[in-house]
């Protein structure tokens, strides 16, 4: 028999800166012609507010999958960023929402401890697959994809993160202005602190952290510290033969280089909390974490993650001596020299959404994939 509070859970989810932001032409430009590999959600309502969502696509085939869930008193954002194929990224879009909802159901409630066992499960179905399928198809033992999720329920913000995409609040000081505050940290072999961490779990490895052509990776191999999956760097039953030596250890694996305990934090939204932003690493690779609340803050909703994407791809096209115009002709596959994958989220916190019950319906939505629809579970307060 559930606990009261534990039905109460399962009904809760029912279905710039002056020198980053585009000039008046290239704006005017990008908006007769379409980015063909850009695929947005203007803005949708949700619990609390309203959220604005894109995507776009640079590899041959999508590696980023993101979502958002919506239902009455609570807010769900996942955005999954792959490495080494898709697999990985949708087994989380999959998975990782449904073991939240079970493990929310039993317990009665939603806390750090729920959201690390949803992202366990959801690591030990990953490897699951790939013991299943690894005399197939061995290269799922190098699949893997970095975890980013926000929950919002009853005005507390849950945010888990593996790997080095970023959630970022935008909150406001002193009147009208806006200063940006990163939730999460980023799980990468380029950050000291990372570095240091890694050689104290491994302190008889010296290689463990190799600089190699000016970047800093594990093992020599990847920069992310944390992620589901890349099974072949957490248990030796996973490692890959000679004839894939891209994957080749300096030695057996004898414990774990990586791992898929995610970073958690909590934090009581506040009404000087204005709106959050959830990304993959190709935002945050071109806009710093003040630019992209700036672009949030002095623009208005409607687009505002589409807006976001724009500014950073006008950027990444400026590095390479060219205009977003002509970046939007590049082919997929061949756009991946000039910048990743990159999903956004913005969430806007409105207080007054705070302080009283929503009757927004549920929706659940999966970026660039076209999958819209009622999400499976609705929140209603007060459920004996």
């Amino acid at each position: 028999m559930f606990s009261w509070l534990g039905r109460t859970f399962l009904a809760c989810w029912q279905p710039l800166s002056r020198y980053v932001r585009m000039s008046k032409d290239e704006e005017d430009s990008s908006e007769g012609e379409n980015d063909a590999l850009m695929w947005s959600r203007d803005l949708d309502k949700h619990s609390y507010g309203e959220f604005s969502f894109a995507v776009v696509q640079a590899n041959e085939v999508m590696e980023d999958q993101s979502q958002v869930e919506t239902g009455q008193n609570a807010t769900f954002v996942g955005v999954y960023d792959g490495h080494g194929g898709p697999e990985a990224s949708k087994f989380i879009c999959d998975h990782l929402f449904t073991h939240l909802l079970r493990l929310a159901q039993e317990n009665g409630t939603i806390n750090e401890a729920v959201l690390r066992n949803a992202f366990s499960a959801t690591e030990d179905g990953f490897l699951t697959l790939v013991r299943r399928t690894l005399m197939i198809k061995p290269l799922m033992a190098a699949v893997g994809s970095c975890c980013l999720v926000g929950v919002i329920w009853e005005g507390t913000l849950y945010v888990a993160n593996l790997g080095d995409s970023r959630a970022v609040v935008g909150y406001s000081f002193s009147g009208n202005k806006i200063k940006a505050e990163q939730l999460t940290r980023d799980h990468n072999a380029s950050i000291e602190e990372v570095r240091q961490e890694l050689r104290s779990l491994h302190p008889n490895d010296s290689h463990i952290v190799v600089l190699k052509h000016g970047v800093w990776r594990i093992k020599g191999i990847i920069q992310v510290s944390r992620s589901i999956g890349d099974a072949y760097l957490k248990r030796p039953e996973f490692s890959l033969d000679p004839s894939f030596p891209k994957f080749q250890l300096p030695e057996p694996l004898q414990r774990p280089v990586l791992r898929a305990d995610p970073s958690v934090v909590t934090r009581v939204l506040q009404q000087s909390d204005k709106f959050l932003i959830f990304a993959s690493d190709g935002l945050w690779e071109q806009l710093s974490n003040q630019q992209a609340v700036e672009i949030v803050h002095n623009n208005p909703r409607v687009g505002i993650a589409r807006r976001l994407l724009k500014v950073a791809l006008t950027e990444a096209a400026k590095k390479r001596e060219m205009r977003y115009p002509d970046l939007k002709k590049v082919e997929k596959g061949i756009r991946r020299f000039f910048h990743d994958d990159i999903s956004v989220v913005v969430v806007f916190i409105d207080p007054e959404m705070l302080e009283k019950s929503s009757t927004i319906p549920g929706l659940s939505i999966r970026g660039f994939v076209d999958s819209i629809g009622p999400s499976k579970f609705s929140i209603r307060q007060g459920v004996n």
